[in-house]
Parts: structure tokens; sequence; C-alpha cells
């Protein structure tokens, strides 16, 4: 069973940085593409970024590129999300993404397992 758990959430200025992490067991973490998605109260979940499984292939959302980056150490079994000049809207619950294949996804249904979330609030 795949067990994924995040962490790094909290509260923070508008302007500010965070990074999360999410480390994985149960799978090969090496052979799987990874993903950050997010969900905001009375709203869709929204896909974040998505990282392949060596690390070379990035993609993001369009409301936080240039701003935020997914990273991966194999080594440790974790994916980074680095998150800066962060903004009252990035307020989320941060959900982390274990994928089926190789290649990172946008559409959550490429993924086989999720973590429980890690909240991040970001006042103005």
């Amino acid at each position: 069973q795949v067990q994924v758990i995040e962490s790094g959430g909290g509260l923070v200025q508008a302007g500010g940085s965070l990074r999360l992490s999410c480390v994985t067991s149960g799978r090969t973490f090496s052979s799987s593409a990874m993903a950050w998605f997010r969900q905001a109260p009375g709203k869709e979940r929204e896909f974040v970024a998505t990282i392949n499984w060596i690390g070379r292939t990035s993609a993001y959302g369009d409301s936080v590129k240039g701003r935020f980056t997914i990273s991966r150490d194999n080594g440790k079994n974790t994916v980074y999300l680095q998150m800066n000049s962060l903004k009252p809207e990035d307020t989320a619950v941060y959900y982390c993404a274990v994928g089926v294949t190789r290649y990172g996804s946008s559409d959550s249904s490429n993924y086989i397992a999720w973590g429980q979330g890690t909240q991040v609030t970001v006042s103005s």
C-alpha cells in the first residue's frame, strides 16, 4: 500500500515563501511521476505542478507559473514544492499525488495515491 505524507504547510504573509515536502513509501518512487494539487474552500481541486520520474520535465498550472518550483530527490523518496511570492489566493489545502506512470500529467485521474494534505494560509 502506498503511503503519502505531506508536510511544510503553515501561515505566511503575502509575498512570503514556503516549501512543502512529500515523502512516499510502498511504491517505487523513482519510477513514478509526482504532482501537487490544491483545493480551496468551496472550489474544485486545482492542478499545481507535476514532475516526471527522473525530475527532468516539469509543468505548472497557469496561476503558479514563475512563482512555484517542483523538484524531487529519488534517494529520499521525496518531492518538494517551493512556493515564492505567495498570494492570498494561494490559500488552500495542498495535496501530493503519486502517478500511475513515469510521465507527469495535470489530470488527477492519472494519480494512484494521495496524501491527507497540508494547509497553506496566506494572509494579506
